[in-house]
């Protein structure tokens, strides 16, 4: 993230860094059609028709109908009652992918997920046995925790987090990946928080006014697409992201409390991403500045021609 310099015309109090998480901070590995295939060869499904070339093929066409029929996880349908949220969309979109790659043989007809097999995909994915961190990422927190120790910075305070198209299984995937992550999330304090999902918490997990000195988290809150209400490139979770970082600590070991709008005109605000229309365009669109990574190499995947740091340290 080296490539250029954070600009800012007037001394800041505040440098807010929010991160993509899938392909950004951590990846599948192996790749998630291979994951798949493991999993289903464990359960009994037959190798020679379950392969990861044709879990592929299926997953791209099935993943793209379900987030047209039910975008965001079905979030909309999920507050009028209606449709169960992300375990229920990823279970459907599970089981329709296996639908088709056993369909392929001519000779199946319907499929039944063998009893837990979809609770193992599920879990798998929900922490540190499906996704790896890439390599410069407990490098650039460890120097990212160094920095917000040190008396010379530049920023009073330095805040990061999360702004992820995704649903509320990322923090349980960042903490299993060693990282230390806040409570704070994009619901808080708001009637969405009674949201079905993966994360069991309650309001009580974010408390601001503590006053007791605390170690630094490696991210302080965590916005997903499902709990904010839109995703990226819409500007509104940029609009989230700032809103709920104003209820974070206004300083380490002080009594904690929360900032109003008009005293967040001076933030220097920051996002980093591999796409780039929803990270780096949707980020500058929004006000911010922002940086596009390049992952392909680390991914096996053909180079990204756009401008781009090649890595956060």
């Amino acid at each position: 993230m080296s490539t250029r310099s954070l600009s800012t015309s007037t001394p800041s109090k505040t440098l807010l860094i929010t991160f993509d998480a899938f392909d950004t901070l951590f990846y599948p590995k192996p790749p998630v059609p291979e994951q798949y295939a493991t999993v289903a060869h464990e359960y009994g499904l037959p190798r020679d028709t379950v392969t990861p070339k044709k879990i592929a093929e299926a997953f791209k066409v099935v993943y793209k109908a379900h987030s047209v029929r039910w975008p965001n996880y079905g979030r909309a349908d999920v507050l009028r009652g209606k449709y169960g949220g992300p375990k229920q969309w990823w279970e459907e979109v599970m089981h329709e992918s296996f639908t088709r790659v056993l369909a392929s043989d001519g000779k199946t007809q319907s499929f039944e997920f063998p009893p837990g097999m979809a609770n193992t995909l599920l879990n798998r994915f929900s922490g540190d046995e499906g996704y790896a961190l890439f390599d410069d990422v407990h490098p650039f927190f460890s120097r990212m925790r160094g920095l917000r120790e040190s008396s010379t910075r530049r920023f009073d305070r330095i805040l990061l987090g999360i702004i992820s198209n995704s649903d509320d299984r990322v923090p349980s995937v960042l903490k299993a990946l060693g990282l230390r992550v806040g409570d704070l999330r994009a619901d808080q304090d708001r009637s969405s928080m009674q949201l079905p999902g993966f994360e069991h918490r309650d309001e009580s997990q974010f408390d601001n006014s503590e006053s007791s000195p605390k170690a630094y988290n490696d991210l302080d809150f965590v916005i997903t697409s499902y709990e904010a209400g839109e995703g990226k490139p819409n500007k509104m979770i940029f609009d989230v992201a700032k809103r709920q970082a104003r209820l974070l600590p206004s300083s380490q070991g002080q009594t904690q409390t929360s900032v109003t709008a008009n005293e967040t005109g001076d933030w220097v605000c920051v996002h980093v991403g591999d796409e780039y229309k929803k990270d780096y365009c949707a980020a500058t669109d929004a006000g911010w500045e922002s940086y596009l990574i390049a992952r392909e190499v680390a991914m096996n995947l053909p180079p990204d021609p756009r401008p781009s740091a090649l890595c956060l340290t």
